[in-house]
């Protein structure tokens, strides 16, 4: 349910228009307006014609709303020649004037506002109550149990957001003191991190850690290890995970937190065979193929009982949308309060059934505006992993940029953090040099020695190239990378020296 839809209402249209309305409210508002211009600015951020039920007053206010917005003085003589005398079946100038004569007192605009608006919700949320019953007994729909609440949940997130009679604004002292917390919790934790450590130090050192409220793009293209570095920090994140209570019984997170890694393309047996095979050092090709040592299933069978009550939940689902993500989430977070929310990956997901039709473009910038809201509403940071375009691989340096982000501009607008995985032992290994016509065995000798010592300088390592950070510094930091059991990990100060020669 979009602002400005109609909620659609069963047989007892009627009677609920009739209980929750407020005709006289409607009419003494719009005095209030005509009496004084200024009165708009009380209510103008909630308020919207789809409010009110008798359909002059929305034409009525809908064209003062509009004039106001450009400056034009309101009054019964000038708001005269935008009104469709015809539709109103009565003289306008004369019913406006009685209208602004019959308005008590215009000190109550707020609270007459206040009154229209909480009938609209108190409409709109019976009519959602019988659109439920309606398709719980509609014996043709294909709906389960399940996603007829994940619809309840996204509609009443809809009217939610519709707007709140009530102020949100904050006043610059409240706020300098949310901020000033902030620095204290991050100058109180060991490592200086304000947000959420990833577990890898040099990225932690660049970024902060991951902050509440920020979306994230980790992108990269296929085999770079974008899912690997995804589950490496859910499991570094999931494995911290510590929290102190008060005397009070108030919980506050002192490292780590609980993560939720939705997986749109591995099953959730297969990401903990990754994590297993990240953790035990054994490989997850000889996982699946059951070729394994005694030791390496004593491995497995410890690491398996140390990782039992990881604060880690997997939702593998293949099909996601946003209304979805959104209702899972905010359930997640009231069951078990979740910190860190993980997507694997955006490309994946599809838009609302209204933009079915739309372009993919279209689709992708609702999907990437919709993750900034549920992070904002939530106040955890979100990560979701994105595939990059071809045309990385037509350049000669196939480092990635922030123009190779597949399909939509809007994940570099919408995104806080957009960071790029990149592996230059990927490309080398598939550039051995093939001897020439003509060339010599010696000349040919020293390209593949050459080509051996870039390869073994690039061997088990990865850039993670921070194209853009709203809050900070962007730039490149090293990691080590072993592919075999897709993990990535800190690069001692001795590798780090090395690579940067």
């Amino acid at each position: 349910m979009e602002q400005g839809s109609v909620v659609k209402i069963s047989d007892n249209k009627d009677n609920t228009i009739e209980k929750f309305s407020n005709i006289d409210a409607e009419i003494a508002l719009i005095g209030c307006l005509l009496w004084d211009n200024r009165n708009f600015e009380k209510i103008s951020d909630f308020l919207d014609e789809i409010h009110f039920v008798d359909q002059n007053n929305q034409i009525i206010y809908k064209q003062i709303k509009e004039l106001l917005n450009k400056n034009i003085l309101v009054s019964p003589i000038t708001l005269k020649n935008y009104l469709p005398e015809k539709e109103f079946g009565v003289e306008i100038t004369k019913y406006l004037n009685e209208v602004k004569d019959s308005s008590p007192s215009t000190q109550n605009t707020f609270q007459y506002a206040k009154i229209i608006y909480e009938l609209h919700l108190k409409r709109s949320l019976v009519g959602i109550g019988q659109n439920i019953i309606q398709e719980t007994f509609d014996n043709g729909s294909e709906n389960t149990g399940e996603s007829l609440i994940e619809i309840a949940e996204n509609d009443l997130y809809n009217l939610s957001n519709t707007g709140s009679a009530e102020r949100k604004y904050s006043k610059f002292g409240d706020s300098l003191k949310e901020a000033v917390n902030i620095i204290n919790e991050a100058f109180k934790r060991e490592g200086k991190i304000a947000g959420v450590a990833s577990g890898l130090r040099d990225l932690d050192n660049k970024l902060g850690g991951l902050h509440k409220s920020d979306l994230i793009i980790i992108a990269g293209r296929p085999s770079m290890g974008k899912t690997a570095l995804g589950t490496n920090i859910a499991f570094n994140v999931a494995k911290n995970f510590k929290e102190k209570i008060d005397e009070f019984g108030s919980k506050t997170l002192v490292d780590g937190g609980k993560v939720v890694f939705f997986s749109l393309e591995m099953s959730s047996e297969q990401l903990a065979t990754r994590i297993l095979a990240e953790q035990t050092r054994v490989s997850g090709d000889k996982m699946r193929k059951a070729e394994l040592s005694k030791e390496d299933f004593k491995k497995i069978a410890k690491a398996s009982s140390d990782l039992e009550d990881l604060n880690l939940f997997i939702d593998d689902n293949p099909i996601l949308t946003i209304a979805t993500l959104r209702a899972r989430a905010r359930r997640l977070q009231r069951l078990y309060g979740i910190d860190l929310i993980i997507i694997d990956y955006l490309q994946l997901m599809s838009g609302s059934n209204r933009n079915k039709n739309e372009g993919r473009v279209q689709e992708i910038s609702e999907i990437t505006r919709g993750l900034k809201a549920i992070a904002k509403e939530l106040n955890i940071p979100i990560i979701a992993l994105s595939q990059l375009s071809r045309q990385v691989e037509q350049r000669e340096d196939k480092r990635p940029q922030l123009s190779d982000l597949r399909e939509s501009g809007t994940i570099e607008q919408d995104s806080d953090v957009v960071m790029f995985i990149f592996r230059e032992s990927y490309y080398l290994e598939r550039m051995e040099p093939i001897k020439k016509l003509e060339e010599s065995d010696e000349k040919h000798n020293e390209r593949t020695s050459r080509w051996q010592e870039l390869c073994e300088k690039a061997h088990n390592t990865a850039e993670v190239i921070i194209a853009k950070q709203r809050h900070g510094p962007i730039g490149t930091i090293k990691t080590h990378f072993e592919s075999s059991y897709t993990r990535f990990s800190n690069l001692n100060v001795k590798d780090y020296d090395n690579i940067m020669e």
